[in-house]
């Protein structure tokens, strides 16, 4: 399975970007998806991620109520719709997927088998 991401830029803040990513050789169909970013200097940070059985989506703190992660089947696609972005927003953003996650593992980054190569986010002014 292998990810294509796509959609970073660079904008100012308050602006909005959507992320993309397609998986080829799987549907997203009965599979968990998420995002993770990292900054420089930081480590891994989980973003956004759906679940795969009820697709229930659960979010970091840091991105609840500006950030949507949301699946078109049948594009076979998942989204990540970023609003209101901050300076500390800027990362480079991966997409996730694995079909036998459970719920609990969702943010954590080695509980997922599957990695986008990682498209970059530029927050500034």
């Amino acid at each position: 399975v292998q990810l294509q991401a796509s959609g970073g830029g660079v904008v100012q803040p308050g602006e909005s970007l959507r992320l993309s990513c397609v998986p080829s050789g799987r549907t997203l169909r009965g599979a968990a998806v998420g995002w993770f970013r990292q900054a420089p200097g930081k480590e891994r940070e989980f973003v956004a991620a759906s679940t795969r059985t009820n697709g229930g989506t659960v979010y970091s703190n840091s991105v609840k109520g500006r950030f949507t992660l949301f699946r078109d089947n049948a594009k076979n696609t998942v989204y990540l719709q970023m609003n209101n972005l901050k300076a500390e927003d800027t990362a480079v953003y991966y997409c996730v997927l694995d079909g036998s996650i459970i719920s609990s593992s969702l943010s954590s980054a080695s509980a997922w088998d599957y990695w986008g190569q990682g498209t970059q986010v530029t927050v500034s002014s």
